[in-house]
């Protein structure tokens, strides 16, 4: 008898990974594609396609795939579309569903937000196994979150709730790809690591590595090996990262009392350096009833968080 499988997609910015997992948890194989290079979504869907058929290949003969979830972002549960990204080439609406159902006509396709797949991943698979509410926060190219209250995702009456990176915290601050100044996400995320290093080499002169690096070749990996090196500025960077969402999720503490908020992505990869200054501001701004009540932790899933969370989609929507 052949194993029941779900296909998990994580939409990212610049890579988009899938996964085949089973109910248990089990990743069976994965694949994954650039997103950025394709100015077409038509052209990344055929892409898309043709790369899931050839690692489907490799299993095919043992599993039955029975549908597929996605994590995108501003990926709409309501409707099945991308609406608006501010970090996706393809602007507008766009009918991801609709589209991936002329490749996989006979199979259910599920969206959400790709934060809010990692959030659905990390209760079902991952730390927050037998809480009933918590936090999730992304940290990749932009900074995405997905909100559990009483063991539930909360979707708002639109689809599109728990937008943690599109917050405010600078007014007139920085430009962010949503068209508005300020939002956290310019600040906590790659991107914004990128920036924060430029800036503190604006403001120290402190001898850096990261000096001689130009803006478009930097990586927020290259600032926390740095900052494991003992550079300063990199070391400055990472604390003024974590000082902004330390405060923000200050913020989010005071609105939804979740019994932890868990970090996922690149940039929570950075350790010590994020979690440190993050924690020590998150406490440093938190409201006295809330204090040293909320854990700060890393993901507890070793793949892809958002691609367990699609997955599991898949198995919630078909229960259902």
């Amino acid at each position: 008898m052949k194993k029941q499988v779900a296909l998990g997609i994580d939409i990212g910015g610049i890579n988009t990974p899938f996964g085949f997992i089973d109910k248990e948890g089990n990743y069976l194989a994965e694949g994954h594609i650039e997103t950025q290079k394709h100015e077409d979504i038509n052209d990344y869907l055929k892409e898309l396609h043709l790369a899931i058929e050839k690692v489907l290949d490799t299993i095919r003969n043992s599993v039955e795939l029975v549908g597929i979830g996605i994590g995108a972002p501003n990926g709409n549960y309501y409707t099945g579309a991308i609406e608006f990204a501010p970090n996706l080439r393809w602007k507008g609406v766009l009918p991801l569903c609709t589209l991936m159902k002329e490749y996989y006509p006979n199979l259910p396709v599920f969206l959400t937000n790709d934060a809010n797949a990692a959030a659905i991943g990390e209760m079902i698979y991952g730390g927050a196994k037998g809480m009933k509410d918590f936090v999730m926060v992304t940290l990749g190219t932009g900074l995405g979150s997905g909100y559990v209250a009483n063991g539930a995702l909360i979707y708002g009456h639109d689809g599109f709730a728990g937008e943690l990176g599109h917050t405010i915290v600078s007014p007139n601050g920085r430009q962010c790809g949503c068209g508005r100044k300020g939002c956290l996400e310019t600040y906590v995320s790659a991107t914004g690591v990128k920036r924060t290093a430029y800036k503190m080499m604006a403001k120290y002169n402190d001898p850096s590595e990261l000096r001689a690096i130009p803006f478009n070749d930097m990586t927020s990996k290259m600032v926390a090996d740095a900052a494991h090196r003992g550079d300063m500025i990199a070391k400055y960077t990472f604390d003024y990262t974590g000082k902004m969402l330390g405060e923000a999720l200050a913020n989010t503490v005071a609105i939804t009392s979740p019994e932890a908020i868990f970090l996922f992505g690149g940039l929570a990869k950075a350790g010590d350096l994020i979690f440190k200054p993050t924690k020590d501001h998150m406490e440093m701004n938190m409201l006295k009833i809330f204090s040293n009540k909320v854990k700060l932790l890393p993901s507890k899933l070793d793949k892809n968080a958002a691609i367990y969370g699609a997955a599991a989609l898949v198995w919630n929507e078909l229960k259902k």
